[in-house]
């Protein structure tokens, strides 16, 4: 099964920055959620699986993409 085009298929492509969205902080490709955020929950404790339970628009190669 091949993933539709407009979907990122490696890491670095799936983290974005645009002066437009969080004041050009970097966040997930197609959100609103920052890097930061994701690092910090981590940080703070929450499991992968929390994060994904939590925002499930995230899948979990977003979450390797935030920690690369």
């Amino acid at each position: 099964m091949s993933l539709p085009t407009s979907l990122p298929t490696s890491l670095p492509d799936r983290i974005v920055a645009d002066a437009n969205i969080l004041t050009g902080k970097p966040v997930v490709r197609g959100t609103r959620i920052s890097v930061e955020l994701v690092v910090d929950l981590l940080a703070a404790g929450w499991s992968h699986a929390r994060i994904l339970e939590s925002y499930p628009h995230l899948c979990e190669e977003d979450i390797r993409a935030c920690l690369s």
